[in-house]
């Protein structure tokens, strides 16, 4: 599938869906420091921005929230950052706001602008797109056909990835972004196996990898349980991954209990266990930090973004 990234023309064209749209001054590139241990060292997040709900009033308006989604961001300074149910406007406010990303995705709906996007921000000062090695598929028995649901789910979903050279290492690593359905079981379970089988298949299959995403699963789902590389019962087989991948918030943080919800239907509360959205990364990823970003007023979605600060130590 062709490299997408929003034009500066499309965005002239959208400047009125969002009052942080501005030029993006192109400048001289920034200096890139050099690691001499040679791992990869990374900020992540997940943030489900919350569709453009017309019927989301006051605080929860997007017009109201993309100022402080953007504040946000550039606090916690991410270098890649997951979003899901961004729809194309919401995307273009976002990249147009943040001139040291750039940005892959594309609409689920169409391939192209329509629909709810999961795509990637990156800095690009610091990675290069690998050209050859990225895409979309949906997440169905016919992952290459747009907008495909044979599971189940009665919306298209997808999961986008991406390979990036750390300019800091000269080594590749593969990003990818999903968001899962929010109803059907056997969707998110499907959508589990598909995802593993194209992370064993990518090109490079000894570089690293991060999957970011709302999955609409605790982790106790099978999906999640599959993903994590636990033994469990798997779209109606008994299944385990052997290339697993770790939660890491998880990892850091396996006592807190009733203290981890993100998604939370604008309450702003993390009282309670409804974490759906996770940062899974390779096994063998040192995990540094990890948290859960909830101390914004009002709050910036429906869902609080997730973070993790990881790295992907050279091996021999």
């Amino acid at each position: 599938m062709k490299f997408r990234l929003l034009s500066l023309s499309l965005l002239v064209a959208l400047s009125s869906l969002g009052s942080c749209q501005r030029s993006r001054a192109v400048g001289p590139p920034k200096a890139v420091a050099v690691r001499s241990d040679g791992a990869i060292e990374l900020n992540l997040m997940s943030f489900n921005v919350r569709y453009e709900n017309p019927g989301d009033l006051d605080d929860h308006a997007w017009r109201q929230r993309v100022t402080g989604a953007v504040r946000m961001i550039r606090r916690e300074a991410p270098d890649i950052i997951g979003v899901q149910e961004a729809l194309h406007g919401q995307a273009a406010d976002l990249w147009a706001s943040l001139p040291d990303y750039e940005f892959f995705g594309i609409g689920r709906d169409d391939g192209l602008r329509a629909g709810e996007y999961s795509g990637i921000f990156y800095r690009k000062e610091r990675f290069k797109p690998d050209p050859d090695d990225h895409g979309t598929f949906w997440l169905s028995d016919t992952p290459a056909v747009v907008g495909s649901r044979t599971w189940g789910n009665e919306i298209p979903r997808v999961a986008a990835w991406i390979r990036l050279i750390d300019l800091s290492t000269m080594r590749g690593f593969y990003v990818f972004n999903t968001h899962w359905d929010h109803r059907n079981q056997e969707s998110r379970e499907r959508a589990a196996l598909l995802i593993a089988q194209r992370i064993d298949t990518r090109k490079q299959v000894d570089e690293p990898v991060t999957l970011i995403g709302d999955f609409n699963s605790l982790l106790s789902n099978p999906g999640i349980v599959y993903l994590t590389g636990k033994s469990g019962v798997v779209a109606g087989s008994k299944q385990s991954w052997s290339n697993g991948l770790s939660d890491a918030y998880q990892t850091l943080h396996s006592n807190e209990k009733n203290h981890s919800t993100t998604l939370h239907f604008w309450k702003g509360s993390r009282e309670g266990e409804v974490k759906i959205d996770h940062i899974l990364v390779s096994r063998g990823a040192k995990i540094e930090a990890a948290e859960i970003v909830s101390d914004d007023k009002p709050v910036v979605s429906d869902h609080f973004p997730v973070t993790a600060r990881i790295l992907f130590p050279l091996t021999k």
